[in-house]
């Protein structure tokens, strides 16, 4: 990588932290923020785990959030997990881990969104990991009841 590449992606990375950082700090993710947000990770390719923490850490820390924010959170999740590593589509031992603590931090029907479709995509996971999704879905997180009731 040269070193103009390298300033491109620090600038990049610095932008689309800039957005996750204004959204965490009303306590709300608006469509526009979303629209920023896809911007601005999206920009160079692809979305590292820095900035998938930063997603995680947003799910986590507003109340508000429009709709278009789970479409978002999990297209950036399995992005990152399922097609920017190598091999792509394989989930490993230590992404399949990550995904799952990340997941456990929100408790939150986007975390498990993320995971349900990271098992759709991917075309190999641990079977550990498959398990473990499933008592994920089994659990009484914040709105996981009324999901399968009105299912």
């Amino acid at each position: 990588m040269t070193f103009e590449e390298s300033r491109k992606l620090a600038q990049a990375l610095d932008r689309g932290r800039a957005a996750i950082m204004e959204a965490a700090g009303r306590g709300e993710i608006t469509a526009d923020d979303v629209s920023r947000l896809r911007r601005e990770i999206f920009a160079n390719g692809l979305i590292t785990r820095d900035e998938a923490d930063a997603l995680f850490w947003l799910e986590t820390s507003t109340t508000a959030q429009s709709p278009c924010w789970t479409a978002f959170l999990v297209e950036a999740i399995t992005d990152h997990v399922v097609w920017q590593s190598r091999p792509t589509g394989v989930v490993n031992e230590a992404q399949g881990e990550w995904l799952l603590q990340r997941a456990d931090a929100c408790e939150s029907l986007n975390g498990l969104a993320a995971l349900v479709n990271v098992l759709a995509e991917a075309h190999r996971v641990p079977m550990w990991f498959l398990a473990a999704v499933r008592a994920r879905a089994a659990r009484d997180w914040p709105g996981v009841r009324e999901l399968r009731e009105a299912a």
